[in-house]
């Protein structure tokens, strides 16, 4: 079952590769797999961060997220399976839970049940997966679900983030969309046509005075209707009371950035 609580993320950009926060993590939650440190498993790590001064780059962060429990037992077969020394103490599992409910949660629709991708999720799909393909880098979404409709203002995953509001056609039109804007962002999309404005406007202006979002980034196609996206966030912005640092993309419909500008509400 899984749990928000404490976990390792590596910046694999950051990375290189060097092994140095492998050995300095007790549990043997971390190994160099293809020239990357990865993180094994989620029951292995318990998220504490002995690891985070040994790393040169600073590729290593502690973050919250969903995660499976961390698990004492399978860290001491894991280790005695390596031949490496298990440690004399290793915190419960109960005790690194931040919220003592599972985090996904039970009965309505499963596909708008809230989920953070896991590291070890993401970390482990290699940036480089699909080199010679064609088939690009894998996705970098970071949550689920992504429809503004259906991400309640308390969602975990927008606290202190970096917002990617976009319009539904802005993906499919823009093809560098997951590898230059997505990394690092939590997307929230939305139909500023067909979908209902003002309730964009309420649940965008809580969510920005809930959260102490770092930054939004709207992005929306050329075409007029497309434009009103802009006009949701300034009213949400305005209503909530709080300045944010934003800006506006915009993206021709042959899939291309025709404009970056300051965000003004």
């Amino acid at each position: 079952m899984a749990y928000m609580r404490k976990m390792i993320s590596i910046d694999e950009e950051l990375c290189n590769g060097c092994g140095e926060c492998v050995p300095s993590c007790a549990e043997g939650a971390l190994a160099i797999v293809d020239g990357k440190a990865r993180l094994v498993k989620e029951q292995y790590c318990d998220g504490l961060g002995a690891c985070l001064g040994e790393c040169p780059t600073g590729a290593l962060k502690v973050i919250v997220c969903e995660a499976e429990d961390f698990d004492p037992d399978a860290v001491t077969e894991h280790l005695k399976a390596q031949g490496r020394e298990v440690p004399d103490h290793m915190p419960s599992p109960e005790s690194l839970r931040l919220d003592r409910r599972p985090a996904r949660p039970a009965g309505g629709c499963p596909g708008a049940a809230l989920r953070t991708m896991t590291p070890c999720e993401r970390a482990n799909i290699p940036a480089a997966m699909a080199a010679g393909t064609g088939q690009g880098s894998g996705s970098a979404l970071s949550h689920w679900p992504v429809q503004l409709r259906l991400v309640p203002p308390t969602a975990p995953f927008l606290r202190g983030a970096d917002l990617l509001l976009t319009a539904d056609c802005v993906p499919v039109a823009l093809p560098a969309y997951h590898a230059e804007y997505l990394p690092g962002r939590v997307v929230l999309m939305g139909c500023p046509k067909f979908d209902n404005q003002q309730e964009y406007v309420d649940k965008l202006a809580e969510i920005i005075a809930q959260n102490g979002l770092r930054s939004i980034t709207v992005m929306e196609m050329e075409v007029p209707c497309c434009s009103s996206m802009s006009a949701i966030l300034s009213q949400a912005i305005k209503r909530a009371g709080k300045a944010v640092d934003a800006r506006r993309v915009v993206v021709s419909l042959d899939g291309r950035v025709l404009r970056t500008e300051p965000f003004n509400a």
